[in-house]
């Protein structure tokens, strides 16, 4: 919990809104930007970028250049990324079968 521990940049990382999702879109592996603009529902093209250089910063993800014409980029999970997997699945699991409560209790707050 303290301010100066470590941990809190990892978990401000993982904890990014669209680092779990990146992270899930190239479970099956590597995918080009354009790939995963179109498997990650709602996120900007900014922001994407922004989020894939960040991971790779991280060492959570790979950026590997391909000298053909046209240029070709694949973006992959290391195997730091990749063993997010199980705890983020996890957490996918847990929040899937918490719906529905999540929703009634927001309903509830609501009508207040």
């Amino acid at each position: 919990m303290s301010v100066t521990c470590p941990s809190r940049v990892v978990l401000h990382r993982i904890g990014a809104r669209w680092t779990v999702f990146v992270v899930n879109a190239l479970e099956d592996g590597p995918l080009r930007f354009t790939a995963l603009v179109a498997k990650i529902q709602g996120v900007t093209p900014k922001v994407l970028t922004e989020t894939l250089r960040a991971m790779e910063e991280d060492g959570l993800l790979a950026r590997v250049e391909y000298a053909e014409q046209p240029p070709r980029v694949e973006y992959g999970l290391t195997d730091l990324g990749r063993s997010l997997l199980i705890p983020l699945r996890a957490v996918r699991e847990w929040a899937e079968t918490h719906v529905p409560e999540i929703l009634e209790a927001r309903e509830r707050a609501q009508k207040g």
